[in-house]
């Protein structure tokens, strides 16, 4: 269909258009498909089939009221949301991969390489998946990890290792060309007190926590760098929700795991304005829409007072 055709459809389903201009350019640079997500929470429920169906379904039409204007301003929101997301990983990745390497380096400089000084279900514990079939984590791990060394072969560090060390990186210069992924899978290869060392110093309860925060986080890097709709996204394997923390929180929605990356911050750099910055967008960016909620996010009432959205203590 041409942009106009797809507009006009739009029109015929009840979608209220007020900039008929700016909708078509929109279109043209952003893409029915993709603008789509954002306008399916103003689609009518058909009840007759979701009551067949046990579950909800939308029709095609919109529910009276729907702005098209609306869909595109939750696409900004989303837009600026993804980026705060990645602000805060990138910081997050870059810590914990220098305390991976600092406990890893205190063993040896080729640690990660060698099964001696990593956990025994990671180098011993073989996959029963065709895929991987008899390799063990560490195995598995080291095959991306060459992929990651051949990809990375012209970065100026990686050539001069390559020339001088054939090709050997020692954990401090490895955690360079690591991505999120790798990360989380190393830190669930160290030998137990090495993690239980890097996990209570974010205050996480256990290692296991702490791994399944890494794993969860990095869900949310790889959505962000993909630019998927994060806003109401159902996260999953889901992290455990702290002890000590509300019980209202929903650890299904994106909101939780943007308390874990403040936490994270606010042990990483505490004076950091990225959690003003977070308050704001959701004050002032999120559209005053009738059909869409800050609450599908998984925002829970009066969160801004809560201590750990608070100014820390000088």
């Amino acid at each position: 269909m041409s942009f106009k055709d797809q507009l006009q459809l739009l029109k015929s389903r009840g979608m209220q258009v007020d900039d008929y201009n700016a909708a078509l350019d929109y279109l043209e640079r952003i893409g029915y498909y993709r603008l789509s997500g954002y306008w399916y929470p103003m689609r009518r429920i058909d009840h007759a089939e979701s009551m067949r169906k046990n579950t909800p379904v939308r029709a095609d039409d919109f529910v009276p009221g729907s702005r098209f204007e609306d869909a595109v301003r939750l696409y900004v929101f989303d837009k600026k949301l993804r980026l705060l997301a990645l602000d805060a990983l990138e910081r997050i990745e870059m810590a914990v991969r220098v305390d991976v390497a600092y406990v890893l380096g205190k063993r040896h400089p080729l640690a990660h390489e060698r099964p001696e000084f990593l956990h025994g279900a990671f180098t011993k514990k073989t996959s029963t998946k065709e895929e991987h079939s008899g390799q063990t984590p560490h195995q598995i791990w080291l095959k991306t990890y060459d992929k990651q060394v051949l990809r990375s072969k012209e970065l100026p560090f990686v050539k001069h290792h390559q020339e001088i060390y054939g090709g050997k990186l020692p954990i401090w210069v490895a955690i360079e060309i690591w991505d999120f992924g790798m990360l989380s899978k190393m830190f669930t290869g160290l030998k137990h007190e090495d993690q239980e060392s890097i996990a209570h110093a974010y205050g996480a309860e256990n290692a296991k926590a702490f791994s399944n925060w890494l794993h969860s986080l990095n869900i949310i890097r790889n959505i962000s760098a993909h630019h998927s709709r994060l806003w109401n996204a159902n996260i999953g394997p889901k992290s455990a929700i702290p002890r000590n923390w509300p019980g209202t929180l929903n650890n299904r929605r994106p909101f939780f795991y943007f308390c874990l990356m403040q936490h994270f911050l606010r042990h990483i750099c505490p004076n950091s304005t990225w959690g003003d910055r977070f308050k704001d967008l959701l004050a002032t960016g999120f559209p005053t829409a009738m059909h869409i909620a800050l609450s599908d996010m998984g925002t829970c009432d009066n969160w801004e007072e809560w201590k750990l959205w608070q100014k820390p203590s000088p």
